[in-house]
């Protein structure tokens, strides 16, 4: 079955080689078999099986969602209200979800999971990367990886979020990366680390990673979210796909970055529900530094699940303009997932895009916290 999506009034398709901006206006897309067949003048486009008329309005691709944990149960607003009232953000309200995590049924982890990945779709993000890291017992990662895998585009193994209570750091660690590695890698695509201050050293990171990549997963890394650390650093020496956070950094981070293929993963919802700096955006772009957006939606440093409050967020707070903002939300969120078939839409990619309610891309920023997405296909598939 094909699909022509006809008087698009704004197309961005991120087609050029390096990544560069292509705006076509008055503009059709063709899917057919799950992928991107055509891309051109509407008034040449191929005949399809079914017709889609945008009206004017502004087409993009869908987001690229590269930073996300939603296995979990219940909530944490107590602490949200907490921080607000002048407490600062720790690591340690994480194991407050852990218990529940590990208390809750399957079904109602994968519901939840179902649940925010349908909020996210319905904001057009058509791309979902989850981690695990709320169960910190094989039993717990496995389950939390396998249910993960039932929704998510790709899954990452976090039995390396903080060290459960009862167990001594070294000891967590022998545990990562023996046992519960060799049974969550079947269920994994990439292993990271939450390489802080109250979590793990450069030391133990470096270990974890070393077996993650030995067992066949590929490298990201949690870095400088709560203040200057290795991280950075790390993730550059593994050819990690991406350092998330980077809000602080050192200029050597910087440099490191730059002359990599490691994507600085920027997550300003996080800064916006803790109250923390944002990461500069603008310095690290006119360093040459490759950006992405996510939400790293999860129950406490930030629970929303919106990729357009990012990218406003990122344009009034990070310094980039509309445009940037939106290429880091979706080829820029493809590139820290190493993909090259989402993020962009050329003949043979992905048939991922969404439809605004507006005449441009601008709009995301310009209209900030209103529901602007009135079409997503994913896959080629309408999913609204």
């Amino acid at each position: 079955m094909s699909t022509v999506i006809t008087g698009i009034g704004e197309l961005l398709t991120n087609a050029g080689r390096q990544g560069e901006p292509e705006i076509l206006t008055d503009a059709a897309v063709v899917i057919d078999g799950g992928r991107i067949a055509w891309v051109g003048d509407a008034r040449r486009a191929p005949d399809a099986d079914e017709r889609f008329d945008a009206g004017g309005r502004a087409a993009l691709p869908g987001f690229v969602d590269s930073h996300a944990h939603l296995v979990f149960a219940g909530e944490r607003g107590a602490e949200f209200a907490a921080r607000m009232a002048g407490t600062s953000y720790g690591a340690g309200g994480i194991r407050t979800t852990v218990e529940a995590t590990r208390e809750a049924e399957d079904d109602v982890l994968r519901a939840n999971v179902a649940r925010l990945v349908a909020e996210m779709a319905r904001q057009g993000t058509t791309t979902v990367e989850c981690k695990s890291g709320y169960g910190l017992t094989v039993r717990d990662e496995v389950r939390s990886l396998r249910i993960a895998g039932e929704m998510a585009d790709e899954v990452t193994f976090l039995g390396a979020h903080v060290v459960p209570e009862g167990m001594d750091t070294d000891s967590y660690v022998s545990l990562v990366c023996g046992e519960m590695l060799e049974a969550c890698a079947p269920y994994a695509d990439w292993i990271d680390v939450f390489c802080e201050r109250g979590a793990f050293d450069g030391d133990q990171t470096r270990e974890i990673l070393r077996a993650g990549v030995a067992a066949g997963l590929q490298p990201r890394l949690h870095a400088g979210q709560l203040g200057p650390g290795p991280g950075v650093q790390i993730a550059v020496e593994f050819d990690a796909g991406s350092a998330d956070h980077c809000t602080f950094l050192t200029p050597g981070d910087v440099d490191a970055l730059a002359a990599s293929r490691t994507v600085a993963t920027l997550l300003p919802a996080v800064e916006f529900s803790t109250r923390q700096p944002y990461p500069d955006a603008r310095g690290l772009l006119d360093a040459g530094v490759a950006i992405a957006l996510a939400t790293d939606c999860n129950p406490g440093s930030c629970y929303s699940s919106s990729m357009p409050f990012c990218v406003a967020l990122a344009v009034r707070e990070m310094g980039l303009t509309p445009l940037e903002a939106v290429q880091a939300a979706t080829l820029g969120g493809a590139r820290a997932l190493r993909r090259d078939d989402i993020g962009r839409l050329v003949p043979g990619a992905r048939a991922d895009l969404q439809i605004l309610d507006a005449p441009s891309h601008l709009h995301l920023a310009y209209r900030p916290g209103v529901p602007l997405t009135v079409a997503v296909w994913s896959a080629g598939l309408r999913m609204r």
